[in-house]
């Protein structure tokens, strides 16, 4: 079989099954992991498909959205995201005033805030701040604005970046569409980037979280520099390639352990 036709191979399982390992490159093809490895590297650097740490997925559209209709509140759990999750409210300290993510990460937070001491939280989001009406150790803010009528209830248009203009953090989660070294930090709607823009220039802390899909991605909207975050909480299966470039803007990677 000839290289290109190897590679189109490749390309039509992940297009059916979403996903393709080196393992099952390596037995199907009969080919070494190093070879496979430079199958998907050279499939990525056409745009053909994204790496992972063990194989590669499809690549996304660069304006591609989450769905409208999701039940943040009984949504299943990826165990990376849940991880991420995990890991990063270990940063935040007691009397602390943080920003928390309208995104998925901030609704899976929920289940490992800290409650045995006392911080604020500012959420753009009306189905968060629900969440958190009954929780006795902490002080919220929710951002005034138009809600977006979908899952995540956010609110992001120019009402809520004027409120948390005026805000100081001392330290913010932000998460969005992805992230590329060179090109930094990206997310797929005007409003949103501005939002999240601003929320970053008044953190004294920033803290992104992107699962392992979205780290190498550059998505619509730039929001910042990569080095605008001082630390970036991923997984296992990202590549380390895009981690050593993201390193080398100054920024600390923290890689969560599958557990």
């Amino acid at each position: 079989m000839f290289i290109e036709e190897r590679h189109q191979e490749i390309l039509n399982i992940i297009k059916t099954n979403g996903r393709i390992s080196i393992g099952e490159i390596q037995e199907k093809f009969e080919v070494s992991a190093e070879s496979a490895r430079r199958d998907l590297r050279i499939l990525e650097e056409k745009g053909l498909l994204k790496r992972t740490h063990g194989g590669a997925i499809p690549i996304s559209q660069v304006n591609a959205l989450p769905p409208r209709h999701r039940d943040m509140k009984n949504m299943s759990i990826n165990a990376n995201y849940d991880s991420i999750a995990k890991k990063a409210v270990t940063f935040i300290n007691e009397n602390d005033v943080v920003y928390l993510t309208s995104g998925s990460l901030g609704f899976i937070m929920l289940n490992h805030l800290p409650k045995d001491f006392s911080y604020t939280l500012v959420v753009n989001s009306a189905t968060l701040a629900d969440e958190l009406k009954y929780w006795d150790n902490i002080t919220v803010y929710i951002t005034g604005g138009k809600m977006r009528m979908h899952g995540t209830t956010s609110l992001v248009d120019s009402f809520a970046t004027a409120f948390v203009k005026n805000m100081h953090f001392d330290l913010c989660f932000i998460t969005g569409a992805g992230i590329e070294a060179d090109f930094g930090f990206s997310n797929g709607t005007d409003e949103t980037a501005t939002f999240q823009r601003t929320v970053i220039q008044n953190s004294r802390k920033k803290i992104l979280m992107l699962p392992n899909h979205k780290v190498g991605v550059k998505a619509f909207i730039k929001v910042c520099d990569t080095n605008s975050f001082d630390t970036l909480i991923t997984d296992w299966d990202t590549v380390e390639d895009e981690l050593i470039k993201i390193e080398e803007k100054g920024v600390e990677v923290v890689i969560v352990e599958k557990n």
